[in-house]
């Protein structure tokens, strides 16, 4: 991530609450593809399929729809494209099995196992802790600011702790809040039927 371009500690606190945000919204998005043993076209975020020799996105050649709780659907727009789309499911390494029928595509969910939801919080727990660490790195860069802010004699060392401990605030609840989501994605997970 680029360095902070803040001039004034108002510019470096909303610069930094941008990026606390930005890592929430990251967070969300990475857990959205995490399967849980209900049917999400999330799933599918990371499938990318050789549409006329360009990876595409497989949002961007099909319908995708959950009709049931336990399927996805996925109908090509191009109905000649269907084998690449199966292809490219097969070698995404989700553990989904296509079933072809010529028009569209079904992905059961199967049930989670045991083994695979303690692989899936395992995943969870690595996702949480890289999202904790990008909150740690913009308190740190943050800080860097607001030292060099205090030594170019651009802010007094009370307004310098001040600022300290706003972003530590700011930090603390930004690692709450992905704490919280990590819980809830990992109930979900756990949640069997």
């Amino acid at each position: 991530m680029p360095a902070f371009h803040a001039a004034t500690l108002q510019e470096l606190n909303s610069e930094a609450k941008g990026r606390m945000d930005k890592t929430i919204e990251d967070l969300q998005h990475e857990l959205a593809a995490i399967r849980t043993g209900r049917a999400s076209v999330t799933v599918l975020d990371p499938v990318r399929v050789d549409y006329y020799g360009t990876p595409s996105p497989l949002n961007q050649v099909a319908n995708l729809s959950v009709p049931e709780p336990a399927l996805i659907l996925v109908q090509p727009w191009d109905v000649s494209q269907i084998g690449a789309i199966e292809k490219a499911i097969i070698g995404s390494n989700l553990g989904l099995t296509p079933a072809n029928d010529g028009k569209v595509i079904r992905l059961p969910i199967p049930p989670l196992t045991e083994e695979r939801r303690k692989e899936l919080v395992k995943q969870l727990h690595n996702v949480l802790e890289q999202h904790r660490i990008a909150a740690r790195n913009v308190r740190r860069d943050a800080n860097e600011v607001a030292k060099r802010l205090l030594k170019d004699k651009e802010i007094s060392e009370d307004e310098q702790h001040k600022n300290h401990d706003d972003i530590q605030k700011l930090t603390d609840e930004t690692i709450a809040g992905i704490d919280s989501i990590g819980e809830a994605k990992e109930k979900e997970i756990l949640e069997i039927g």
